[in-house]
């Protein structure tokens, strides 16, 4: 791509966008980048190995800064087909940085060859490049020189290759039949044993020996398969090792096996506890891909859905996090709410907890009928219901001298790690992707976006209660103003067309039939939508070959790099305080683990 389509294409883009590829260039010349068209919304730009670590640090020391590596990955391009006007590459690793100030993101990517997988670490300027490395390493094999702790972050310290390289089976049936036998049984328990100096960490002090405790990974309080390992003196945390991967089972990789429409079920099953609203960054994704336009009932019908879920997995939260720290009553009843949502849901979806009920181009179906008394029975009932839990548990004295000033952080340290969600809104920064990034027709409705200040465990609770009355005002409005009209788009690469048309016309016979039996064929592109799900930005960065598949699928959640955030804030702090820290987190592992 020449340096004359780079400066047309940055011409096209948003005033932010715009700018950021003009800085660049009058930086670093613009030989020295190639802008790629893609559906992403934002810049792309390959940067030469060399000059990766340079552009970064410029990209954060702007007056107006990339302050978050939102994400950080690789692809594997050895079969990909259609990459032309892009550098030469059998490996790429992308950075996706965002900035709050511009209210825009960037991504640089870099070109490897399987000769030379090497680039040098960014964790000197983002912290949260660590486990983003370490997993591009676990998946990849590429390695980052320079990085603190270069081990598998997924996988297992004994496992063989890397499993989203394009050579690596993506089925059980491919491999061989398992056996464990006494031999390997031990090897694999002595994987699992914890070497303090392997992490950094020494064992005795001047003048007293540090105790290791292993939290989790079946404890409670860990919330799943996670285990923390605690660097103690006496009761205070000297340090610790968050360790993550019980829950690894490939989402991304299965995404290159199944078909656009046929992924939709596994997204479900990311935050187990989002429901549908983990299908709605990924239909959203595959829409630019595709082109296609929603109907306003499908923008609406999906906004209540999501909020459903959003009250859904805070009332568990709320529950949950306050037992944590003592109280058992409350999460009685914030299960019994949970059940008057999931009546809602279930009428209208015909499941659960995974409904797995959003398409390509809309919904499974129209809402039922009756829909609208049940909404209206949940919105009488939920706001005295959050009165009375902030009165009798919020206010409760016991557990604000639990949390208050417990595992406080700042907004600057929060970007630094990629916080994103509630968590960073309690730091005092008014970001909520709902307002400053509108998506699926949110800009259509009146809410405020709860702000705390104090960073603490008590703001990230008391924040959520607000947020839960924020999205009965977003319901209301799409029980008052629910429009009518289809619930899918009329596209032929949205979901198969009605079964009546299709013995009117033999073309919709055709797009039927290959609807049902391959899925249908996306346009070769790139295309990435962010969303603001239950526990934070949630993105699906898609990659098409022209293909029934997608060629790779980028699955950012929230929860990552909340969990990369703990040692940085709980060291000096009591075992007791990591508790309260870890319910105020709100994380799920399958979130973290994909």
């Amino acid at each position: 791509m020449t340096a004359d389509t780079a400066l047309s294409a940055s011409a096209l883009a948003p005033a932010g966008e715009a700018s950021v590829v003009g800085e660049l260039q009058g930086q670093f010349g613009a030989d020295a980048l190639t802008l790629q068209d893609t559906r992403t919304g934002m810049p792309v730009i390959w940067v030469a190995r060399e000059r990766i670590i340079e552009v970064l640090r410029f990209l954060r020391n702007l007056p107006r800064p990339y302050v978050m590596l939102y994400d950080l990955h690789g692809v594997d391009e050895r079969l990909r087909t259609h990459r032309r006007g892009l550098p030469n590459a059998d490996f790429t690793v992308f950075y996706h940085l965002l900035s709050i100030d511009r209210n825009s993101d960037v991504m640089l990517k870099v070109a490897l060859s399987a000769n030379d997988l090497r680039l040098p670490t960014a964790t000197g300027i983002f912290p949260n490049a660590n486990w983003y490395e370490r997993e591009v390493l676990d998946m990849y094999g590429i390695h980052f020189d320079g990085h603190p702790l270069p081990k598998r972050m997924l996988m297992a310290d004994n496992w063989q290759g890397h499993p989203l390289r394009k050579d690596y089976p993506a089925r059980a049936t491919e491999f061989d039949p398992y056996a464990l036998n006494a031999a390997k049984q031990d090897l694999e328990q002595e994987t699992l044993r914890f070497k303090p100096e392997e992490w950094g960490m020494k064992e005795h002090a001047e003048n007293s020996d540090f105790m290791f405790l292993n939290l989790g990974p079946n404890h409670p309080s860990a919330h799943g398969a996670f285990r923390i390992i605690l660097q103690l003196d006496g009761e205070e945390i000297v340090d610790c090792v968050p360790e993550i991967g019980y829950h690894h089972r490939g989402a991304e990789k299965m995404a290159e096996r199944q078909s656009w429409h046929s992924y939709i079920p596994y997204t479900d099953r990311i935050d187990y506890l989002g429901g549908v609203m983990n299908n709605l960054p990924y239909v959203l994704s595959v829409e630019k891909l595709a082109g296609i336009k929603v109907p306003s009932r499908v923008d609406f019908i999906r906004v209540m859905m999501a909020e459903f879920f959003r009250i859904n997995s805070h009332l568990l939260y709320l529950g949950t996090y306050i037992q944590d720290v003592g109280a058992m009553t409350p999460v009685f009843f914030t299960f019994t709410d949970r059940q008057r949502a999931y009546k809602v849901i279930e009428a209208i979806t015909g499941f659960r907890m995974h409904p797995a009920w959003f398409r390509i181009g809309g919904v499974a179906h129209d809402l039922p009928r009756g829909w609208d008394k049940l909404v209206r029975e949940f919105l009488d009932w939920m706001p005295k219901r959050l009165d009375e839990y902030e009165k009798a548990a919020m206010k409760n004295s016991i557990l604000i001298g639990r949390t208050k000033n417990v595992a406080v952080y700042n907004t600057k340290e929060a970007l630094e790690w990629g916080v994103t969600g509630p968590n960073l809104r309690a730091t005092g920064l008014d970001f909520d992707l709902r307002k400053a990034r509108p998506y699926s027709g949110y800009e259509n409705f009146e809410f405020e976006v709860p702000i705390a200040h104090n960073g603490d465990c008590y703001d990230r609770g008391m924040l959520r209660v607000e947020e839960m009355r924020q999205s009965l005002r977003i319901i209301e409005q799409c029980l008052q103003h629910m429009p009518e009209g289809p619930y899918k788009a009329d596209h032929p690469l949205t979901t198969p067309p009605p079964k009546e048309r299709t013995l009117q016309h033999i073309e919709t016979l055709i797009t039927h039939f290959l609807q049902v039996s391959w899925g249908p064929v996306m346009p070769a592109g790139e295309a990435f939508q962010m969303i603001e799900a239950t526990k934070g930005a949630n993105s699906y960065y898609l990659t098409s070959d022209g293909s029934t598949m997608s060629y790779r699928t980028r699955i950012r959640t929230p929860s990552f790099p909340h969990l990369q955030q703990i040692p940085a804030v709980i060291r000096g702090s009591m075992v007791s305080d990591l508790i309260a820290y870890l319910g105020s987190i709100d994380f799920v592992m399958a979130d973290v683990d994909r």
